[in-house]
C-alpha cells in the first residue's frame, strides 16, 4: 500500500524541484525526504525521481503519483470540511467569483438560492479564475463562477484532478465607442475599421486576446489605458480616451458612449462553473449551480429579445439561441448580442 505521507513528500519535491527545498517546506531534514522517496520507490518497484545538478526530475511513474497525490489531498480536504460541517449548527457555502460575473449574474442567483435555502451561511470571495480554480480544488471554495476566452476552459476532462467545468453561457464582447465617434451610428463594425484608434482595456487579460483579433483585422494594437474594471474602462471611453471591448454582461450603459456589435470573427468570453467532481460536491453548491444556470438562461432570453433574435424551440436550459442569419459562407454562429446557455 502506498503511504499518503510519502505521496505528500513527493508532491513537495515536485513543487519545489529539489529535496532540500522540499525538506524546508515540510520542516523535515533532506535525509528524511530522501528516505521517504526511497521507501516510496521500493513500494512501487519503480524510480519516481531522478536527481541531477539541475535539480530533481520526476519519472513518468512519479508524475502519475503526483497527480494522484493532488486528487487524494483535495479529497481529504473536502472530507475534513464535510466533517466540520456536520458539527456546525448551520451549513456553509463558499463561492468564488470574478468581478463582472459576481456583479451581473450572482445576485439574482443568490436571491433565488436564499429563498429556498435560508439556513445556509453564505460566503462570497472575489477571485479571478486562475486563483478560484485552485480554491475549489483545495476546498477553500465549494464552487467558482469563472470564465475563459478562446481556447480550452480552465478545467478540461483529464486535466485538473477532481474538478469539473459546467458551461453556463457565451458572453459576447461589444465595442464601446465615444458618443461622437465616427462609427457610433453603425449597427456593427469590423475591427479593421478601428486601426487608427487607441484602445482602453477593461481587463489586463484581454490585451493578448485583443492583439490576436487586431492581427486578424490587420492592424497593431495601440493601448491608451489599462484598467482592471470594465465600468472604469467605459467611463474612460466616454471621456474620449479611446475605444474598448467590453463583455455583454459588463456593459454599464455609461453616458456619452455607443455600443456596437463586432463583425466576424466575433470575440466572446465563455462563462461557466468550476465544481468538485463526484461525491465531493456540497449539496448546497449544486443548488446554487442550478440557480446560476436559471439566471444564465434568463440573461440569454433577455438579450435575445433586446437584439430581436428568435431562439429555437426546445428545453430552456439547453436552448441554443441563434441569429436569423449566419456567418459568412453560411456557417451558423450565435448572434453577437445573444448569449448561449448550456446546461
Amino acid at each position: 500500500m502506498i503511504d499518503v505521507q510519502r505521496l505528500r513528500v513527493l508532491r513537495a519535491v515536485a513543487e519545489h524541484g529539489s529535496f532540500n527545498k522540499a525538506a524546508g517546506a515540510l520542516l523535515l531534514t533532506p535525509s528524511a525526504v530522501s528516505q521517504h522517496i526511497a521507501a516510496l520507490e521500493r513500494t512501487l518497484g519503480h524510480p519516481v525521481a531522478v536527481r541531477s545538478t539541475r535539480g530533481v526530475t520526476l519519472t513518468e511513474p512519479g508524475r502519475l503519483l503526483v497527480e494522484a497525490a493532488e486528487t487524494i489531498s483535495a479529497e481529504l480536504d473536502q472530507v475534513r470540511r464535510a466533517i466540520d460541517r456536520l458539527s456546525q449548527e448551520r451549513p456553509r457555502l463558499t463561492v468564488a467569483t470574478f468581478t463582472s460575473g459576481g456583479r451581473h449574474l450572482l445576485p439574482a442567483a443568490l436571491a433565488r438560492f436564499v429563498r429556498t435555502h435560508p439556513e445556509v451561511e453564505l460566503t462570497v470571495l472575489e477571485s479571478e479564475p486562475e486563483d478560484a480554480v485552485p480554491m475549489v480544488r483545495g476546498g477553500a471554495a465549494d464552487l467558482a463562477l469563472a470564465y475563459h476566452f478562446d481556447g480550452p476552459p480552465p478545467v478540461r476532462p483529464g486535466g485538473r484532478p477532481g474538478l469539473a467545468w459546467r458551461p453556463l453561457l457565451e458572453d459576447p464582447l461589444r465595442l464601446v465607442l465615444p458618443g461622437g465617434h465616427r462609427l457610433a451610428g453603425r449597427t456593427s463594425v469590423d475591427l479593421g475599421e478601428l486601426s487608427g484608434d487607441r484602445w482602453v482595456l477593461g481587463c489586463l487579460k484581454t490585451e493578448a486576446f485583443l492583439c490576436r483579433y487586431a492581427e486578424l483585422a490587420g492592424f497593431d494594437l495601440r493601448v491608451a489605458a489599462s484598467t482592471t474594471d470594465y465600468f472604469f474602462a467605459q467611463t474612460l471611453v466616454a471621456a474620449g480616451v479611446g475605444v474598448s471591448l467590453v463583455p455583454q454582461v459588463a456593459l454599464a450603459g455609461a453616458a456619452h458612449t455607443a455600443v456596437v456589435r463586432v463583425e466576424p470573427p466575433r470575440p466572446a468570453r465563455h462563462i461557466g462553473l468550476v465544481l468538485p467532481r463526484g461525491r465531493r460536491t456540497n449539496p448546497s453548491a449544486e443548488a446554487l449551480a442550478e440557480a446560476l444556470a436559471a439566471t444564465a438562461t434568463a440573461t440569454a432570453i433577455a438579450t435575445a429579445e433586446q437584439s430581436g433574435a428568435r431562439p429555437r424551440s426546445g428545453p430552456a436550459p439547453a436552448a441554443r439561441l441563434l441569429p436569423r442569419g449566419g456567418l459568412r459562407g453560411g456557417a451558423q454562429a450565435p448572434e453577437p448580442g445573444v448569449t448561449r446557455p448550456v446546461s
